[in-house]
C-alpha cells in the first residue's frame, strides 16, 4: 500500500493545498477571499478551507455559469 500525502486525507486545507486542489495560483485564492467569494475560516491569522464547502462552492459556480448562458 502506498502512503498518501496527509493533505489528501484531511478535510481541512491550507491556502497552498487549496491552490493545488483547484489547480490555480495561490494569489487567486487570496483574491477570491478578498472578494468574499470563497468559503473559508481563520485559525489565528491563517486561512483554512473545508473541502466539503469548497466542493459545494464549485458546484454552485458551475450551476450559476450554466444559468447565465
Amino acid at each position: 500500500m502506498k502512503l498518501r500525502h496527509a493533505a489528501a486525507l484531511s478535510p481541512i486545507m491550507t491556502v497552498k493545498e487549496l491552490a493545488q486542489y483547484l489547480r490555480c495560483h495561490f494569489s487567486m485564492i487570496y483574491r477570491l477571499i478578498r472578494k468574499g467569494e470563497l468559503p473559508f475560516f481563520k485559525i489565528g491569522s491563517d486561512y483554512r478551507f473545508n473541502r466539503d464547502d469548497i466542493d459545494k462552492w464549485i458546484v454552485e459556480r458551475e450551476r450559476s455559469r450554466d444559468r447565465s448562458r
